[in-house]
C-alpha cells in the first residue's frame, strides 16, 4: 500500500528470466521501503505425481524446467534412493556427478551472458539487445562490441556442455539414463574421449572469456558490491557425492551441505525446513515439513500475493545459489583452491570478502564456481571405470519415504516421495528460486529477493534498472517454482502507480 509521497513499482513481467516473475518496490525519497516478487504462475506437479509409479517421478520432475532437468533427475532419483533403501554404484555416482556439472556449466554461462550482462552493457538496437531499460551504461565502446562478440560464442559453449552431458545422459534437455541405485549408460571409451574434447573448449571458455569479462563488469561496476546484500543467511544442500553413505547429510561432497548465519558456519539438519503459506495462494497448513506438506491451491485468497510459499530453516529465511555456496566452501576451507582464487579475483577488483553478498558479488561467485566445477570435471571423468556397473539392482517398496537433497545451479534443492501401495501418495519439491523468491513469512519476513531489494536508492521511478539487476543477480528460475496459469489475461510490461 502506497502513502503520500510514495511511489508504487511495478514490473510484470520480470524479463530474461527462467519463467514468470512480478517485482514491485514501494519508493520514499528515492529509497525501496517496501517491495514483493510474485510467482505469477501456479505448479500443479505435486498433483500430476500423486497416484503414479514411482519412476514415473524420474521423468515428470524434469519437465519443472528446460534449463536445470539435471539436478530435479538427480533429486529425484535419490529420493528414490532413499526410499528404496539402495545406493549408487560408484560408476553411478561418478557419471550423475558428471551430468550435473556439464548442467551447472551451461546454465552458469547462460545466466551471464544470456540473461544477466545485458544489465551492463549496451548491444546494438536490434533484439535481442532491445528493448531493454536506458541505465547507467558505463562500459566503453570496444569491451560493448567484444562483449556482445563473446555473447554470440557463449551460445556455441552452452551447446558444448549440453553435448558433454548428453553424452552421458543421453539426450538433452531431459535425461533419459537416469535410474535408482545409478544410470543406464554403459560407458565406452569413446564417452570418455569426447566428454575430455568438449570440456577442454569448455575450460579455455570460461578461463580466458568468462572469468575476464566478469571481473572487468566488477571493476566498472564496483558501486553494486554495495547494492542487493539480501538476507545473510546462506544454505546449501552440498553438490558431488564423494562416497555413498546412505545419510545425506553425513555424505561427503566436493561442496559440502552447510549453512551460514551470524557469520556462524553450522550443519543441515532437514528436519528444520519448513514452508509457510500466509502470503501464497495455497490453503493448506502453514509451516509444515516438506515430508508432509500439502498443495492445495486457493487463488482468491485474502492478502496472498504470490504461487511460491515461503521456506523456511528454523523459522529464517535462506539465501541459496553460489554465492551461498562458495562462502560455505570459503569458511569451511573444505576445497583447497578456493580461498586463493577467491582472494586472488577480490583483489583484482580491490573488494573484500564481505562484499560478496551483492549483485556484483553473485556474478563473481557464479563464475568462479564454474571454474572450480570445469577443472574438477576431468578427474570425474577420468574416474569413470569401463567394466564396472553402472546401476544398483531395485525393488519398489509397498511402503516407504524418501528424500533427496542435491544442488541445482541456482541452489539448493530437495526432494520429497511418500510410497503407499507401490504408488506415489506425496511428492513435494522445494526447489532453488522458492527459497530466493519466496513472499512474507507468516511472520511478515521477507524474503531473499525482498530483502535486497529494500534499501536500493531509486534515481528515476520511470526507469528503475537497479531493481532488475538485483532481481536478475539470483537467476531466478520460476519455471521449476510454479507452472499453470489462467488464460486470457494479460501482463503489463512496466508500471508506475
Amino acid at each position: 500500500m502506497t502513502t503520500p509521497g510514495t511511489t508504487r513499482i511495478v514490473i510484470d513481467p520480470m524479463t530474461r528470466i527462467e519463467g514468470h516473475l512480478k517485482v514491485e518496490a514501494t519508493v520514499d525519497n528515492k529509497r525501496v521501503v517496501d517491495a514483493r516478487v510474485a510467482g505469477t504462475l501456479y505448479r500443479g506437479f505435486e498433483q500430476i505425481l500423486v497416484g503414479r509409479d514411482p519412476l514415473d517421478a524420474l521423468q515428470i520432475t524434469q519437465r519443472f524446467c528446460g534449463v536445470c532437468p539435471t539436478p530435479h533427475a538427480i533429486a529425484s532419483a535419490q529420493a528414490l534412493d532413499s526410499a528404496f533403501g539402495i545406493m549408487p554404484t560408484a560408476n553411478g555416482r561418478v557419471i550423475r556427478n558428471i551430468m550435473q556439472a556439464a548442467n551447472c556449466i551451461q546454465s552458469h554461462v547462460l545466466h551471464f551472458y544470456h540473461l544477466a550482462s545485458l544489465d551492463f552493457f549496451r548491444g546494438p538496437d536490434v533484439p535481442p539487445f532491445v528493448p531493454r531499460y536506458e541505465a547507467d551504461y558505463r562500459v566503453p565502446k570496444d569491451v560493448s562490441e567484444a562483449m556482445v562478440d563473446h555473447y554470440v560464442r557463449a551460445y556455441q559453449i552452452r551447446l558444448k556442455a549440453h553435448e558433454l552431458c548428453a553424452i552421458w545422459a543421453g539426450k538433452m534437455p531431459h535425461m533419459a539414463s537416469i535410474a535408482p541405485g545409478g544410470v543406464t549408460i554403459i560407458p565406452r571409451i569413446d564417452n570418455i574421449t569426447t566428454s575430455l574434447w568438449r570440456l577442454k573448449e569448455l575450460t579455455e571458455f570460461i578461463d580466458t572469456v568468462y572469468i575476464p569479462d566478469v571481473v572487468t563488469l566488477g571493476g566498472i561496476y564496483r558501486d553494486y558490491f554495495k547494492i542487493g546484500q539480501g538476507c545473510g543467511n546462506y544454505l546449501s544442500y552440498g553438490l558431488f557425492d564423494l562416497d555413498a553413505t546412505p545419510d545425506v547429510t553425513l555424505r561427503k561432497r566436493l561442496f559440502p551441505m552447510g549453512r551460514l548465519h551470524d557469520g556462524t558456519l553450522d550443519t543441515v539438519d532437514p528436519k528444520q525446513i519448513t514452508e509457510d503459506v500466509k502470503a501464497s495462494w495455497y490453503d493448506s497448513p502453514s509451516g509444515r515439513p516438506p515430508s508432509n506438506g500439502a498443495t492445495s491451491p486457493s487463488p482468491s485468497k485474502p492478502g496472498a500475493y504470490s504461487w511460491l510459499k515461503a521456506p523456511r530453516y528454523g523459522g529464517r529465511p535462506y539465501e541459496v545459489g553460489p554465492l551461498a555456496r562458495l562462502l560455505i566452501l570459503y569458511r569451511s576451507n573444505a576445497h583447497p583452491k578456493v580461498r586463493p582464487l577467491v582472494d586472488d579475483t577480490l583483489g583484482k577488483l580491490h573488494v573484500g570478502v564481505d562484499e560478496l553478498p551483492s549483485v556484483m558479488g553473485r556474478h563473481v561467485a557464479r563464475s568462479l564456481e564454474c571454474k572450480l566445477i570445469a577443472d574438477e570435471l576431468t578427474g570425474m571423468i577420468m574416474s569413470v571405470k569401463l567394466d564396472e556397473p553402472v546401476c544398483t539392482e531395485h525393488k519398489i517398496p509397498e511402503s516407504a519415504e524418501g528424500l533427496g537433497l542435491w544442488c541445482a545451479a541456482r541452489g539448493a534443492l530437495g526432494h520429497w516421495i511418500e510410497i503407499k501401495n507401490k504408488k506415489i501418495a506425496r511428492y513435494q519439491a522445494v526447489v532453488p528460486t522458492t527459497w530466493n523468491a519466496s513472499p512474507a513469512d507468516d511472520a511478515g519476513v521477507p524474503g531473499p529477493i525482498e530483502q535486497a531489494m529494500i534499501g536500493t536508492t531509486v534515481e528515476d521511478t520511470t526507469n528503475p534498472f537497479a531493481l532488475a539487476r538485483i532481481v536478475r543477480s539470483f537467476d531466478p528460475c520460476i519455471a521449476c517454482a510454479v507452472h499453470l496459469f489462467e488464460a486470457g489475461k494479460s501482463a503489463k510490461v512496466f508500471q508506475v502507480v
